[in-house]
């Protein structure tokens, strides 16, 4: 306590080059593989960095709330490497994943929750009544410098810069990390896609308003992506640069989410099959034709955000929940 933990939490994740992507999309197409993050998810990156900054200050007890398995995976690895041994992590979840089990390495039980803006406020009604800190899974500034190292990796790892960045929108701290990252590396000018699933749609919303807008719920099977209002520095990001929002459906990302499978043999949830499915529906090659890509496109790089909170029996759950044969 009181001085920095150099080592972070985050591995430098694979980049690979995908075949079977780069034939359904038309152009070469590189994974950014952050679904093999300690915790499984990208999120560790941020979370892990805002964990270690105030841990660093000083910081005894951390809370946090997430809609997102992932996100406690990335507490439960603090935990892990003896950060919350000094700082114990109370995380509260809503009710959305089946696969939470008994006994969680950081000590203390999940507290249930509605949603995640309900988790959220609980969230903060204990950081202000127990003088705790919050952890909040996207909207922070240190989540999104956390997260602006998954480009610089890809700075390292490529030779060239890609075309465009695909990536799924959930709450908006992915985005925003990326776009700090690419102004680090030079690559402002690299357009960003952004995917997420009709009745997730928080960000595309926004940007149509011109304004943030709340939900009145989370209606997609894909409930990673299940913030009912995106952070404003998501929206200020599709400001400062090229951001493309596109929505699918449902049924088109768990079918992404099938046909990873199939492709690449990892299983991911749907809030990444939602970027992976603008890849295997040809989006991507409709926006070339509407000049919102350039072409041709040389390389595409898309993030695997995460597949912590899936698993088959869940992928058959939800195929039959949404009548997919």
């Amino acid at each position: 306590r009181g001085g920095p933990i150099a080592k972070p939490f985050h591995i430098v994740s694979p980049v690979l080059e995908s075949l079977p992507l780069s034939k359904a999309a038309g152009t070469k197409v590189y994974m950014k593989l952050e679904n093999v993050q300690p915790s499984g998810s990208f999120k560790i990156r941020g979370i892990g960095h805002l964990c270690q900054e105030a841990a660093r200050k000083g910081c005894r007890h951390f809370v946090c709330s997430s809609g997102n398995w992932e996100m406690v995976g990335a507490m439960g690895g603090m935990d892990a490497r003896s950060l919350s041994s000094a700082c114990p992590a109370i995380p509260l979840l809503p009710h959305l994943h089946p696969n939470i089990t008994a006994g969680p390495p950081w000590g203390h039980p999940p507290v249930p929750s509605p949603v995640w803006d309900e988790a959220n406020r609980r969230a903060l009604e204990l950081a202000k009544t127990e003088g705790w800190v919050s952890i909040h899974p996207f909207d922070h500034p240190l989540v999104w410098e956390g997260h602006a190292s998954l480009v610089r990796e890809l700075k390292d790892s490529l030779e060239t810069k890609p075309d465009a960045i695909v990536l799924a929108v959930g709450g908006g701290g992915l985005l925003a990390g990326v776009v700090a990252g690419l102004r680090q590396v030079g690559w402002q000018d690299v357009p960003i896609v952004a995917a997420e699933t009709w009745g997730a749609h928080s960000f595309h919303a926004a940007l149509e308003a011109g304004q943030l807008v709340t939900l009145p719920d989370i209606t997609s099977v894909a409930k990673c992506l299940g913030a009912k209002t995106v952070a404003a520095r998501a929206l200020e990001c599709a400001q400062e640069c090229q951001v493309i929002s596109q929505v699918v459906e449902d049924t088109e990302a768990v079918r992404a989410v099938e046909q990873f499978l199939d492709d690449e043999r990892m299983l991911v949830q749907p809030a990444c099959g939602a970027a992976l499915a603008l890849l295997y529906t040809g989006r991507l090659r409709r926006l070339q034709g509407e000049g919102g890509l350039r072409t041709p496109l040389a390389s595409v790089v898309v993030v695997v955000c995460g597949g912590s909170s899936i698993q088959a029996a869940q992928l058959r759950a939800l195929k039959d929940q949404l009548g997919m044969e």
